[in-house]
């Protein structure tokens, strides 16, 4: 008895090791509490966007020529038909001033004309009260009619000459009006190109030639952003946009979309957008920047209150999540239904209740259905 007594505890020994060492051990895993939330739907631009001008203009003489007048410099704040530039026209002043003294002498000469004309027309009427008397000849009145005719036809053509002169007067003012660069709007110089004294040239089409001024409204901005061509469907006219840009690090402004573009750009064979342009809600915020400011974009395309909703990264392939059991401690696999998503955040629709507890540590190893797993952390 005492040899089976030894054996028996023996073999119990060796059992009660074999399961010791053999038992299943918990994996540590955090947990998330299935809660009611918000979840949005979103796309966000390929490349950095920019901060831009609603107005902006870079200005260039239509004609080449030394600069004369240099009104401005740059960071000048300009109104609305202010000169900025005016070139050499000395020239073009004194064809100016001639024509327009041209102007003055043909009317002069109008008025001399058309007198003669009313008094030669007077003295025919005279005439003809002296013809009707018998005083003088039938030759003498048609004479003096002849004459009031031809007084009243030159009067008559030399007031073309005031038309002529003044279309020349006109040409010489638009000659000269070609060496002078005006504001088109209020707004604020950025660049120039050209010092007084120097020589500035048109830009002829095809060529890269700096505008001698660049103008921009900086009382109205918007951002530009391209988004990739596989989101343009999604996006529309009028849709929330949040705006993040380096310059404002810790602050997000918000937006609406205003336009977007009705082509693609090809910037490279794999690399196809369409750009989108983003106005500002708030006009106060237009204050805080500046045109070129770097801008990062997120487009909200739907967006859903108080629902269900679990971490993205807990979803895994197949739309399934791993439930926690409280009794047994282990790992069960449902499968879900998901609505809208985004990068942090997924709608369930169906397969979970508020309150259910999913692991959101689904990265570590051994995490399966069926594992038995000890608790960490578990969060809202």
């Amino acid at each position: 008895m005492r040899r089976i007594l030894i054996s028996v505890c023996f073999i119990l020994l060796i059992a009660v090791g074999f399961w010791y060492f053999t038992k299943p051990v918990p994996i540590p895993v955090s947990l998330f509490d299935v809660q009611p939330g918000l979840v949005e739907s979103s796309v966000s631009n390929t490349r950095a966007g920019s901060i831009e001008a609603c107005l902006r203009t870079r200005l260039s003489p239509i004609i080449g020529g030394r600069i004369a007048y240099l009104g401005v410099k740059k960071g000048d704040h300009v109104k609305k038909g202010q000169v900025l530039i005016q070139l050499w026209n000395e020239d073009q002043q004194a064809q100016s001033a001639l024509a327009k003294k041209q102007v003055e002498s043909a009317r002069k000469r109008v008025a001399e004309t058309c007198i003669l004309a009313e008094n030669a027309e007077r003295e025919a009427i005279r005439t003809a009260q002296l013809r009707a008397r018998g005083f003088i000849s039938e030759a003498a009145e048609e004479k003096s009619r002849f004459e009031a005719r031809s007084r009243r036809a030159a009067c008559v053509s030399i007031n073309t000459e005031v038309v002529q002169a003044q279309a020349r007067l006109n040409v010489a003012s638009a000659e000269q009006g070609r060496t002078v660069l005006i504001a088109p709007f209020d707004g604020v110089v950025a660049d120039i190109v050209g010092e007084l004294g120097e020589y500035t040239t048109p830009s002829p089409p095809g060529v890269a030639t700096p505008p001698a001024i660049d103008l921009i409204d900086n009382t109205c901005l918007y951002v530009q952003a391209p988004m990739d061509e596989v989101d343009a469907p999604k996006i529309k006219v009028g849709q929330s946009v949040r705006i993040m840009l380096d310059a404002l690090p810790n602050k997000t402004l918000l937006g609406h979309v205003k336009r977007v573009a009705p082509y693609v750009v090809a910037v490279e064979k794999q690399a196809r957008t369409i750009d989108i342009d983003v106005s500002l809600d708030d006009p106060n915020d237009i204050k805080q920047l500046l045109v070129g400011y770097s801008a990062d974009i997120e487009v909200v395309l739907d967006r859903r209150e108080h629902v269900l909703r679990i971490p993205t990264p807990a979803l895994l392939e197949g739309g399934k999540v791993l439930l926690y059991q409280a009794k047994t401690k282990k790992l069960e696999e449902r499968l879900v239904k998901t609505g809208v998503a985004n990068w942090e955040y997924t709608e369930i629709i169906d397969g979970l209740a508020q309150g259910d507890k999913i692991v959101s540590s689904v990265e570590l190893e051994g995490i399966k259905s069926g594992t038995l797993v000890t608790i960490t952390s578990s969060r809202p």
